[in-house]
């Protein structure tokens, strides 16, 4: 008898790119994968519903003698002043992995960078979760601050994310549209 999958399996199977989804706390098991960037570097890129567990992907990354410095930003969802119930969140399954795939690269071709982890979540995500986590390890702080906040912006503006609002009165937002000042600190790396 064949084996039949429910439509939340298959759902998760959709968003996850066609592959069975590594867990927001395995980074050791992604991190040592096949993502490598140039020089062999690691680089673990997830979207997952799940939530992230900042702790073990940074231990992944600080675990070599050679990390000097590591960097993290962790991207919250905010209340909006208590009008906020939750954001949701969609991406295009496969391309939005591959795009931020291609920045993670970028910046580990521009900076000494050891490893770096870029793992942004999708669906409904109340306040006070975390919506994207963005960690860079470098010998030195300089590296693993500017890779980091190249990724970040990149992240912003570059990868096939929507978001909308949904309000505490029971009402749902449109999609929201991405600021000028996201553009403007994108544009800044086109001029360094």
């Amino acid at each position: 008898m064949a084996e039949t999958r429910d439509s939340a399996d298959l759902a998760a199977t959709m968003y996850d790119g066609g592959r069975e989804a590594v867990p927001a706390s395995g980074a050791s098991a992604a991190i040592k994968g096949e993502n490598a960037g140039p020089g062999g570097i690691p680089i673990d890129i997830r979207v997952t519903s799940e939530r992230i567990d900042a702790g073990a992907v940074t231990s992944v990354l600080a675990g070599s003698g050679a990390v000097g410095a590591l960097v993290t930003f962790t991207g919250y969802c905010r209340d909006e002043g208590g009008r906020l119930k939750a954001l949701e969140l969609e991406h295009y399954p496969g391309m939005a992995e591959r795009q931020i795939e291609k920045i993670a690269r970028e910046a580990v071709t521009r900076w000494p960078i050891l490893g770096c982890a870029a793992i942004h979540r999708y669906g409904l995500i109340a306040p006070g979760e975390e919506i994207v986590l963005v960690a860079c390890s470098s010998a030195h702080r300089g590296a693993a601050f500017e890779a980091a906040s190249f990724l970040m912006d990149f992240m912003k503006t570059s990868a096939p994310f929507w978001k909308r609002e949904h309000l505490v009165d029971g009402t749902i937002g449109g999609w929201v549209e991405t600021k000028d000042t996201d553009d403007a600190a994108t544009d800044r790396w086109h001029r360094l």
